[in-house]
């Protein structure tokens, strides 16, 4: 059900229910690209160990944790990024993610959007101060920041300098994680996007972002993750980006190998859904 004006998840599915001890399970692959460590009593103790002041119960903590991410991978996405922020920076990477993924999907008008994930960047802001050493704290910047400047313009985007911003974020996030799918996805939209609105040599000089550069990070992303719907779906927008109707072929050929995949939880299946959308 929608939750204080939130849209709700539209493909509902028994499969994507992680209840109890499956969600341990299947973490593995449903966080293939974004590398989230399993939020167990272990993990969570070591980040209060780092940053007390984030709480005391380690045990309690890591079960709200678990029950956040199962929101997100069913589709709760208000309740997911709800929880996620009553837990601070110990859950601002689901709370990110959530609301992030919400707003893409199932949230109208760029003025909406805009508002989130302003939003969200606070939350992550205060994730790397908490946490800096936790790869995602970074890379949810990141993805905050990119999708904010996708709804203000490219132009705009980079006048803010909200580019350096989403390329300091992903290196990060890669010096700490190196096998993060989604940063190596995110790197390839940089080179692409800037490459696109700019030009090559003017991409370059000014931000070091290159077409070769941006293939290797999107190519990057599908040997790490091949079953994963998004990565096939950015590697066709970086390649339109990139080269325009020239290799559109490749493009539809990557929209379609993501629109068969069979999608794991909520967020693959938006992504499926996105796919198969382009294609009709």
């Amino acid at each position: 059900m929608a939750s204080k004006g939130w849209a709700a998840f539209p493909h509902p599915n028994k499969a994507f229910d992680y209840a109890g001890d499956k969600l341990a399970k299947a973490w593995k692959d449903l966080h293939a690209g974004d590398q989230e460590p399993f939020p167990d009593d272990k993990h969570v103790a070591a980040l209060l160990k780092v940053n007390p002041k984030l709480g005391k119960d380690a045990g309690a903590i890591a079960q709200q944790l678990q029950d956040a991410w199962r929101a997100f991978h069913r589709g709760d996405f208000h309740d997911a990024f709800e929880q996620g922020v009553a837990l601070k920076a110990l859950g601002a990477s689901v709370a990110i993610k959530a609301g992030g993924i919400h707003a893409t999907y199932l949230l109208d008008g760029d003025k909406a959007k805009t508002t989130r994930y302003e939003a969200l960047i606070a939350l992550a802001e205060d994730a790397i101060a908490a946490l800096p050493k936790q790869a995602n704290s970074h890379y949810r910047h990141a993805f905050a920041v990119g999708r904010l400047s996708q709804t203000i313009s490219i132009t705009k985007a980079l006048a803010q300098g909200l580019a350096g911003k989403v390329r300091q974020s992903l290196d990060a996030t890669l010096e700490l994680a190196p096998k993060h799918a989604e940063a190596e996805t995110a790197l390839g939209l940089y080179h692409a996007e800037i490459v696109g609105k700019v030009g090559g040599m003017l991409a370059k000089l000014t931000y070091g972002a290159s077409a070769g550069e941006s293939e290797k990070h999107l190519k990057q992303a599908l040997k790490l993750t091949p079953a994963s719907p998004i990565a096939w779906i950015e590697y066709g927008n970086g390649l339109m980006l990139l080269h325009g109707d020239k290799r559109e072929d490749e493009v539809a050929e990557a929209w379609d190998k993501a629109a068969k995949l069979k999608p794991r939880d909520a967020m693959e299946a938006l992504d499926a859904g996105w796919a198969k959308e382009q294609l009709e």
